[in-house]
């Protein structure tokens, strides 16, 4: 006899492909011996630990401004927290939003991450059309489908969702477009590494208000903002918020502390128009939860009010560093065989197109990179393997019913994250042996120069 379970629940007794895979490689990981590019954790040395300490000993001593802080707190979230968050907003000019438009708009704290903030959207929205890039960010895609919605992948180009072909396969929807529940853009794309340009996501807010206007009904539009405030490249073009372009109040923006202070203290929010939609968001926090972990909160509001200044500068001028010299290993060891590469100016991730290597997991590139070849030669003895490296497969980040279905198998994701320079330039040798040996296994042409196709190639 088995427990009967929802869809949901049926769906999900079965762990997703990249679960497999992240788990498969995590039970016999050797460090200092195998390479995880595979895992999106940020780098252990952009967390401030002694600033974690200051800020937690801090809350304990102040009472009477951190008042109650190891007890439950507001769904809608610390008073401080938002408070700090909207200085940091207005005074950084994060988004070039000013003190008048932030006043506008309504502020939540979400109950465990943005990560949270994603899953409640898929409660209190109707289940239908999710309208997203391709390669999409493959954990909620995963998630969306679970849930029961389907997804309309959009391929991008140089800046983001392309615009023709978001308009052709919303005409192909035909009477469909009436199942369309929400726009959902990852703004410096996880797993693309594309930066939507400040130009295309104002087009995409006018499509969103459009098609609100046809059916009669707002669409809301999220743009999830994970990785923004790593935008580390010099040359790059500031972020612009679309919130003051807003006409209808359907724009609504998902942010994270993780990657600028650490993830674990699971803080997201989301900031956009008031009314039912973020009242029923701030209820799905208390049925989820009561609120994020008080304490933490009041945390992050002092490391937000004391030391966010020098944690940013720290913290981007570190990934500067290692996306920089990754981007001189690809090109040493991977260059003949790229047709394309994204990344390297904001996140932790690039993106690479191979022209004839194919990646996904029964590839002899991969077989030589987890050691499965069964040839003991390349993958050492049982006992005593030769070093790993893990990725995420380009076939995972692509919609498997998508326009880059097929090019999706010659595509990977890397970090340079969370392992140190010295790993990855390592794990990118491997990796030109690994495509030595693909290219010897299956009769792939010989290697011509690499070309880049995205403005976000280096």
């Amino acid at each position: 006899m088995q427990i009967r379970l929802s869809r949901y629940g049926h769906s999900s007794s079965e762990p997703s492909p990249i679960s497999r895979l992240m788990a498969d490689f995590a039970q016999d990981f050797r460090d200092g011996e195998d390479i995880n590019l595979g895992v999106g954790y940020v780098n252990e040395k952009t967390i401030p630990v002694a600033g974690l300490v200051e800020a937690m000993q801090a809350v304990a001593r102040d009472g009477v401004k951190y008042r109650q802080a190891f007890n439950y707190g507001s769904p809608a979230g610390s008073a401080n927290l938002v408070g700090s968050i909207r200085r940091f907003l207005a005074q950084m000019r994060i988004g070039q939003l000013t003190e008048a438009v932030l006043a506008r708009q309504r502020l939540a704290i979400g109950p465990c991450g943005a990560t949270s903030i994603l899953d409640g959207l898929t409660d209190v929205l109707p289940a239908g059309v999710v309208v997203t890039s391709d390669p999409l960010y493959y954990i909620y895609g995963n998630v969306l489908e679970r849930k029961g919605f389907d997804i309309l992948a959009v391929p991008e180009d140089a800046e983001g969702i392309e615009l023709a072909a978001l308009d052709r396969k919303l005409k192909e929807l035909g009477p469909g477009a009436e199942r369309i529940s929400f726009f959902y853009v990852v703004t410096v794309n996880n797993p693309s590494c594309t930066i939507l340009s400040n130009r295309r996501r104002k087009a995409l807010l006018e499509v969103a208000t459009a098609l609100s206007r046809r059916l009669n009904r707002r669409v809301p539009i999220f743009f999830d903002l994970a990785y923004e405030l790593l935008l580390h490249d010099p040359e790059a073009e500031p972020f612009a918020s679309v919130l003051p372009d807003d006409k209808l109040g359907i724009a609504y923006e998902i942010a994270t502390l993780s990657k600028i202070l650490a993830p674990g203290l699971r803080i997201g929010y989301l900031l956009g128009p008031d009314g039912p939609f973020m009242n029923a968001m701030v209820e799905k926090t208390s049925d989820t939860g009561f609120s994020a972990p008080l304490f933490v909160q009041e945390m992050a509001s002092y490391l937000l009010d004391n030391r966010i200044g020098e944690q940013l500068q720290a913290v981007n001028a570190g990934y500067r560093e290692k996306a920089v010299a990754v981007r001189e290993g690809i090109k040493k060891n991977l260059g003949p065989w790229l047709e394309e590469q994204r990344g390297g100016s904001a996140g932790f991730y690039y993106y690479l197109t191979f022209r004839d290597v194919e990646t996904h997991p029964g590839s002899p590139f991969f077989r030589f990179l987890t050691r499965t070849t069964g040839d003991p030669a390349v993958d050492g003895p049982k006992n005593s393997r030769k070093p790993r490296v893990i990725y995420i497969p380009g076939e995972y980040c692509v919609h498997a019913r998508g326009d880059l279905a097929k090019r999706g198998k010659r595509q990977l994701r890397l970090s340079y994250g969370y392992e140190e320079v010295p790993g990855i330039l390592r794990a990118l040798e491997l990796m030109r042996e690994a495509a030595q040996y693909a290219q010897a296994n299956a009769g792939a042409a010989r290697p011509a120069e690499v070309t880049h196709a995205s403005s976000q190639a280096v």
